[in-house]
């Protein structure tokens, strides 16, 4: 995470933890930061959470008000669960009095207004004394000055004023092409940017004098409870001492073809087309974690957890069994609801706080959704989740479903196999008349690993069960084998 040195060690906190992260612990005391965004963007709920964290420390905080009168503002944030008890108010909003009259602004001089409204705000500064500051729209102060050159006069004048009362400032504005906010942009110490798209809101930070911060886009997700803030997964600020060990699969036949196993803090894709096993097979090596005392998490995309243990049942694995004892959780996740960041949060969770040693996402093509048609992200976020979940020597499993069922041969479908330290591929194969799975590594980094095919089946009665290496058999990978030599039975 960004780091701070010096004075700017102290950190003023935003009252959300993930946008804390992102500014290397929170805001610079006595600074003055903007907050930009389109209406409905969370500009006033992120002033929400500053100010009640500030009234929470026994800090001061002062919320002046130039666009919703008080008493609105009190009501929104209570549905959000703020308690603004403890939050003075300077609201200089018009009242209704204003328009009944038929009065405007215009009717004065300028300069009456800016001394009567610049009088009220330094005289309820100097009385609460506030160590935070939000001002809510800064840019309505914009209609109460004669020109633009008046208007940034001003907020420079009380940006500083707020200043050497040491005080903490948020304020934001409320940008259109009529009025632009680029002298406020120039003016700040610092800029957050709130985005509101289609498909997903965000907030990155595009200036922060005094400090480093977090490059990047990063998630944004406001609730009934109000904001939180996901940051980018950087894998390389992560890292955990361990020991590279087999990890077996408690078959023995598949564990001869991996060379004893999958070793801790690698990647495994586990690919194949559909109905062929993949999710089964990846499941051996959560449930033989178990068995070691250990603890697993696995991710589920593509199917419910009650399709998962129907099946596991039918092949004698007792998922629900390790489920009940807390050595496997299993997640639906519904991607069109989480962003990747978001799920990468969930997934340090697990990993962090709940000490798991193996991760196992079923699959990459529901995972694919969460970026909401940025598929040339995928690889990048795939990236950047394993190699945290490798730096913290957790073992991965990715499943990943392949197109075509017989036929022309892909490793993966997702374009991750340099990500793999480990690919084992599962096919169908036709062969007299009959469909027939087969199993096999293409690719192992870390020790040797057996380079036959060997037949493959789910049993009932036997659960997972692998053959003997089939030897004598060509045209395997195509999916229509031929006998050369060998015994295995059309």
């Amino acid at each position: 995470m960004p780091s701070s040195t010096g004075p700017e060690d102290v950190r003023v906190s935003t009252g959300v933890a993930g946008l804390d992260a992102i500014v290397g612990g929170g805001l610079i005391p006595g600074r003055s930061y903007l907050v930009r965004g389109s209406p409905g963007a969370g500009k006033s709920i992120l002033g929400l959470h500053f100010l009640t964290d500030g009234a929470a420390r026994d800090q001061t905080s002062l919320y002046i008000n130039l666009e919703e009168p008080t008493g609105q503002i009190r009501e929104n944030a209570a549905s959000l669960g703020f308690d603004l008890d403890a939050v003075e108010f300077l609201d200089v909003t018009p009242d209704t009095e204003f328009f009944a009259e038929d009065r405007s602004y215009s009717v004065f001089e300028p300069d009456q207004v800016e001394s009567g409204l610049t009088d009220r705000i330094v005289s309820r500064v100097e009385e609460a004394d506030p160590d935070r500051v939000f001002l809510d729209p800064v840019t309505h102060m914009r209609y109460l000055t004669a020109d633009d050159y008046q208007f940034r006069k001003q907020v420079i004048s009380f940006m500083r004023f707020l200043k050497e009362r040491n005080a903490t400032v948020l304020f934001t504005s409320q940008e259109s092409t009529e009025t632009p906010d680029h002298d406020l942009q120039f003016l700040a110490d610092g800029i957050v940017e709130l985005g509101q798209q289609p498909d997903g809101r965000s907030v990155s930070i595009p200036k922060f004098r005094g400090s480093d911060r977090q490059a990047g886009v990063h998630s944004v997700r406001i609730t009934d409870e109000g904001m939180a803030v996901y940051p980018e997964l950087v894998p390389g600020e992560y890292a955990a001492e361990f020991t590279t060990e087999a990890i077996p699969s408690g078959v023995d036949e598949l564990d001869a073809l991996l060379g004893g196993g999958i070793e801790r803090g690698t990647i495994t894709v586990v690919s194949g087309p559909t109905g062929v096993g993949k999710t089964t097979t990846g499941s051996l090596f959560l449930e033989e974690a178990a068995a070691r005392g250990e603890t697993s998490a696995l991710f589920l995309f593509e199917e419910g957890a009650a399709t998962l243990r129907h099946r596991a049942d039918a092949l004698g694995m007792d998922l629900p069994a390790l489920v009940e004892e807390g050595t496997l959780a299993v997640e639906e996740v519904e991607p069109l609801d989480l962003s990747p960041e978001q799920f990468a949060a969930r997934v340090r969770t697990h990993v962090e706080d709940r000490g798991a040693d193996v991760v196992m996402l079923d699959g990459i093509q529901g995972y694919k959704l969460s970026l909401r048609g940025k598929d040339d992200a995928l690889v990048r976020k795939l990236h950047a989740l394993g190699r945290y979940l490798k730096n913290m020597g957790v073992t991965v499993v990715f499943v990943d479903e392949v197109d075509t069922v017989t036929g022309e041969f892909r490793a993966t479908n997702a374009g991750i196999s340099y990500l793999a330290d480990n690919i084992l591929f599962l096919r169908h194969v036709e062969l007299g008349g009959e469909l027939r799975k087969t199993v096999g590594v293409l690719k192992k980094r870390v020790g040797s690993f057996e380079r036959t095919l060997r037949e493959f089946e789910l049993s009932t009665e036997d659960g997972v069960v692998v053959g003997e290496p089939l030897e004598g058999m060509r045209g395997i990978l195509r999916g229509t084998p031929t006998l050369e030599t060998g015994d295995w039975e059309p």
